[in-house]
């Protein structure tokens, strides 16, 4: 979930954008780009050659080896926030975009490459996190009736299906590789923490446990290991991911156990809100930032 934010306090302190990759064995970083105004949640496309991220509204497409951004056609939807998915085959971009008639969030798909959009989702706020493997199926946080849970929705359009029912927050559904599971995040302990459950909602599982505020779980593609953004707790509310923060990027195997910090860095919001693995797992996109 995330509120389309202004740049505009940010530019009175010099934002900083770096989008970067860090290899998750070593511990590598690498500099890709960076940008005097604040972009968001890369994505990797499929064939490892572009990020995919937002940036004042709109979504663009980053050319690695040429280090080129792109701004991608979105029609009328010009108000994107960090919420954005590729589809399994590459073809189609999903967005959760602020309309214009009430300024709430909801799911629009239009083609990867440029092209009119088509709504998804008429129910508002909805926050799209995940794409199903085979293609059919979107998972999302929303709220109704005053409160977040996970929903699922045909990526065609249709009637939603809601997933969980506990009070506070459930957010950042994304599925396994293999289809089997929902990894999302939720505060219904105390604390923000990482959950598996089964597509149809049942049997969640707590996969955290420890004394921080974990965000946003990305499983990687081959299914191995789980990448997570980790707040100190005090440091924010549970229920809240701000920008602006001292934060980790913190590993642990799909099946559970102890996680591994793999990077420290400045961010928050907009740092991996969305699946950011390279095709090959091998190495993770995220964004951190300055300010001067």
């Amino acid at each position: 979930m995330d509120e389309l934010r202004s740049n505009e306090p940010e530019k009175a302190h010099q934002l900083t954008s770096v989008l970067e990759t860090i290899d998750v064995l070593t511990g590598e970083r690498r500099v890709l780009a960076e940008f005097n105004h604040r972009i968001e949640a890369p994505n990797w496309t499929s064939d490892g050659k572009r990020l995919i991220y937002n940036s004042g509204g709109d979504i663009y497409a980053f050319d690695i080896d040429a280090r080129t951004s792109t701004r991608i056609d979105s029609g009328f939807v010009r108000s994107c926030n960090n919420d954005h998915v590729l589809s399994p085959d590459n073809t189609q971009l999903a967005v959760s975009h602020h309309t214009k008639e009430d300024g709430q969030s909801r799911i629009y798909i239009f083609p990867l490459e440029g092209g009119q959009p088509a709504l998804i989702t008429p129910m508002a706020p909805s926050y799209l996190h995940g794409w199903s493997p085979n293609g059919t199926t979107l998972a999302y946080c929303a709220e109704r009736n005053g409160q977040y849970d996970i929903y699922t929705i045909p990526a065609a359009g249709g009637v939603e299906t809601q997933l969980t029912n506990t009070p506070g927050l459930d957010d950042g559904p994304e599925y396994s590789p293999d289809g089997q599971h929902i990894w999302f995040n939720s505060v219904r302990t105390g604390l923000m923490q990482v959950w598996r459950m089964n597509t149809d909602g049942s049997e969640p599982v707590q996969m955290t446990f420890d004394e921080s505020n974990n965000w946003f779980p990305h499983v990687s593609p081959d299914g191995q290991t789980v990448a997570y953004l980790s707040y100190r707790k005090g440091d924010v509310e549970p229920g809240d991911h701000p920008a602006n923060k001292q934060v980790e990027i913190r590993l642990m195997s799909s099946r559970g156990g102890a996680f591994r910090t793999l990077v420290q860095l400045f961010g928050g919001q907009g740092t991996i809100n969305v699946n950011s693995w390279s095709p090959d797992s091998t190495r993770l996109a995220f964004v951190s930032y300055r300010l001067a």
